[in-house]
């Protein structure tokens, strides 16, 4: 019998523990609670306790406004602020009740009555209007309509926020995961302030509710007074109103503190502190400080004023002032020390010159204002952008990114970097991290107020802006990028552009040993039987040159095995190799409706070009008249700018024995032109010419 009731004890024991542990039960009982103070008398002890803990909810609301970083960290507040006015109702109506029956409300609302108001109902009156009409007419006012203005312009901002994502996203700066919650901040961030803008009727309901129970109790207990109990007329009076008023400042001045939390975080923004940090750091300023100190003892001299408050106010600026001045000389003196750090000294002996042989890959040089960028305790910094980016171009290109070797240098300006690729410098810009870059759309009409620049990855116009001006920015059709994807989207472009010249003989090796190891039939007979590693090489930086991926090595070794016994130029190898790759060149360039838009030459001009063309060492090569190139040059130039107005890649479509030969002639003055054949176009892939040239 025993055993049969244990399993089932068991089985209720685990779901009725996680019933008594759940916080859901938490929040039933306390809206049980709040509906209880509504219907069931309470003494007045327990009134004393229900009313030091909304005063201690409250307190604890307040501050907590002032320490969060940004308004979404609290992006319950709506709710909570429904909780809380609902609690201070359900006292309100509990104390009522108890001033209404027993003519008392406990030790608090006496002390409201007789010591904060001096047992004077009319001051007490007086001081109460006035708390409601500061919650009221200016704070829930005021918090109210900050709160719909940021919904409005939070709503208007989701479009040109959601495609910063996109961009970003896209160019490999984030990964799906961190686009999708940072979709999920915005989505947040709108509810949030829609929530607010509404939840400060609550708040304005309850001012009002507050006026209305004050009048009822005044009355009621009046009326309850003169004719139940029997008391005088100006001894019922003076005892209820007293009671009225110090339940109502008791109930109010909580009201008052959550209303100003509500302020509080619908006028803040986002920021790396707290409130108090982030407001102390903006106002300290030497030279308001010290004109402020000055002009406030000038006053003491003005006949008929006091002189010691005006003192004790000069004393107090000068002190701030003082202490203001100090912390910037001890920051500049820590910029100075960094400035005077001494370089390292001159290689000199035959060891030291040995190293110098040896240079990084890649370098990036940032100046010394650059240097927050690359902040181990910051969530976004530029090491972890690099990380991205290495992953970005491993799945984009097959190209595994060496090491970035970051230095600061003094001899930049402090708000330059410098990219080197082997030495050599390829790059080089500026950016501000006090600001941000908007950079305009196609339909972009009214300009934003900003420092005019450029963008270096792509050399887009683009305008440095306040973070204040954000919104608007976003609104009028502008793209706004902070400094860190500035600099992070111009690394990948320079990496893309050199991805040849980062692909090292040891790089080679090492793919080959891993795909060794995984496929050995895909290496062994062909490196180095039929070609060398250096050869490799080549053919892989022919494909990388054109940003053709190189992931599928195997699938690369099978191909030169095949053409290997015919040539080893690396030039044709690769072409053969490209001829393989249809679907992954087409997927490259074709939109998410399947379509590849492309210009092509005209019939004639390919019987022109193919008689032209001659054999060469390094390939085929078109033997022409230099004004019959330059004409070539001029159309196809042409035709790219037609496309790129519409809004595509330019693509030129042509047949296959002149693809390369055309991509030779046109790599120099026309580098960002991408050249397919009519074989590297995938079965399934719809082409929609755009244009045609004829030289």
């Amino acid at each position: 019998m025993a055993t049969s009731t244990t399993p089932s004890s068991a089985s209720l024991s685990g779901p009725l523990q996680n019933l008594l542990r759940s916080k859901d039960l938490v929040m039933a009982l306390t809206l049980v609670l709040i509906i209880g103070l509504m219907l069931v008398p309470l003494p007045p002890a327990l009134l004393d306790l229900m009313i030091a803990a909304s005063m201690a909810m409250s307190i604890g609301i307040m501050l907590l406004t002032m320490y969060i970083h940004q308004p979404l960290e609290f992006s319950v507040f709506p709710t909570v602020l429904l909780l809380v006015t609902l609690f201070r109702l359900g006292i309100n109506i509990s104390i009522s009740r108890s001033i209404l029956l027993n003519a008392e409300a406990g030790k608090i609302v006496e002390t409201f009555g007789n010591l904060i108001v001096g047992g004077n109902y009319v001051v007490g009156v007086v001081i109460f209007l006035m708390l409601m009409i500061i919650q009221f007419v200016v704070i829930n006012s005021g918090a109210s309509r900050v709160a719909e203005v940021a919904a409005r312009f939070t709503l208007d901002a989701m479009p040109g926020k959601q495609l910063a994502i996109d961009a970003d996203l896209n160019a490999g700066l984030i990964d799906e995961n961190q686009a999708r919650q940072r979709r999920k901040a915005i989505e947040t961030e709108a509810d949030f302030y829609g929530a607010m803008d509404g939840a400060s009727k609550f708040v304005r309901g309850d001012a009002i509710a507050a006026i209305i129970i004050m009048l009822v109790n005044i009355l009621g207990g009046f009326v309850i007074g003169v004719l139940q109990r029997g008391m005088p007329a100006a001894n019922a009076l003076q005892t209820y109103v007293l009671l009225t008023i110090g339940a109502g400042l008791a109930i109010q001045v909580p009201a008052l503190l959550v209303s100003a939390g509500a302020g509080l975080i619908v006028t803040r923004s986002t920021s790396e502190t707290s409130l108090g940090n982030e407001l102390f750091g903006q106002v300290s300023n030497f030279n308001v400080l010290t004109v402020g100190a000055i002009l406030t003892g000038m006053m003491m001299f003005i006949p008929g004023l006091p002189k010691l408050p005006f003192g004790v106010i000069t004393v107090g600026l000068g002190v701030a002032a003082y202490f203001v001045n100090r912390a910037r000389m001890e920051e500049r003196a820590a910029v100075a020390g960094v400035s005077a750090v001494p370089q390292p000294a001159e290689a000199e002996t035959p060891e030291q010159m040995l190293q110098m042989v040896v240079v990084d890959p890649i370098e990036l040089e940032i100046g010394y204002s650059l240097i927050p960028l690359i902040d181990d305790d910051s969530q976004d910094n530029l090491l972890r952008r690099i990380t991205g980016i290495r992953r970005q171009l491993m799945a984009e290109l097959g190209l595994i990114l060496p090491v970035v070797r970051i230095r600061d240098n003094l001899r930049l300006s402090p708000q330059a970097y410098r990219i080197k690729i082997r030495g050599q410098e390829v790059a080089t810009s500026e950016i501000m991290l006090d600001r941000l870059l908007a950079i305009p759309g196609t339909d972009v009409e009214e300009p934003v107020p900003g420092i005019p620049t450029t963008e270096p990855a792509f050399g887009l116009p683009a305008v440095w802006i306040l973070e204040a001006d954000q919104s608007q920015a976003e609104l009028r059709g502008y793209t706004v990028v902070n400094p860190l994807s500035v600099l992070s989207t111009h690394l990948t472009e320079v990496v893309r552009g050199h991805a040849p010249d980062l692909l090292t003989r040891q790089m080679v090796q090492e793919m080959l040993n891993q795909l060794r190891q995984k496929s050995p039939a895909s290496v062994e007979g062909v490196v180095p039987e039929l070609l060398g590693l250096g050869e490799v090489q080549a053919v892989l930086r022919h494909l990388l040159r054109e940003r053709v991926p190189i992931r599928d090595l195997s699938g690369i070794l099978e191909v030169l095995a095949n053409h290997a016994q015919v040539t080893r130029d690396p030039s044709i190898l690769a072409e053969a190799v490209r001829q393989t790759m249809a679907n992954t060149i087409s997927s490259q360039y074709r939109d998410h409706d399947g379509t590849l838009h492309v210009f092509t030459l005209s019939p004639v001009l390919e019987q022109t070009l193919r008689s032209a063309l001659v054999a060469s060492e390094g390939g085929p090569a078109l033997q022409m008249d230099a004004s019959l190139a330059q004409r070539l040059l001029n159309k196809i130039g042409e035709q790219m700018e037609a496309m790129a107005g519409q809004g595509y890649l330019p693509i030129l479509l042509c047949p296959r024995e002149l693809r390369l030969a055309l991509r030779r002639l046109v790599e120099q003055a026309l580098p960002n032109l991408v050249v397919l054949a009519f074989s590297e176009v995938s079965a399934g892939t719809r082409v929609r010419a755009h244009g045609l040239v004829d030289a």
